[in-house]
């Protein structure tokens, strides 16, 4: 089936859960997509694709300007990983493929 595909997610951070919808497009070993919220959407930067594991980085605005840096493995439907929030961490990831 691959990675491809729309995932509904929530990062668990200091914050409390950050619900996003995440959009995966493939091209070979890259991918790129958006992931929106709340805050509004940001688009993938640096995408790429390993087997059935990504990685990526976002550059978020609000609530303050970061570059965060996601990894996920694609299970199925299941997507699960962590986002690293610079000098503020590491916090899990979890969605659903909903597309």
């Amino acid at each position: 089936m691959g990675v491809a595909g729309t995932y509904e997610c929530v990062v668990k951070s200091p914050l409390g859960d950050q619900k996003s919808t995440m959009v995966v497009n493939v091209d070979g070993d890259s991918w790129s997509g958006t992931n929106s919220g709340a805050q509004g959407s940001v688009d993938i930067t640096d995408g790429k694709v390993d087997g059935n594991t990504l990685t990526w980085s976002m550059k978020m605005t609000v609530p303050m300007p970061m570059t965060l840096e996601g990894t996920a493995t694609v299970d199925g439907d299941t997507v699960t990983g962590s986002v690293k929030a610079g000098a503020f961490g590491t916090f899990p990831l979890s969605g659903t493929r909903v597309g």
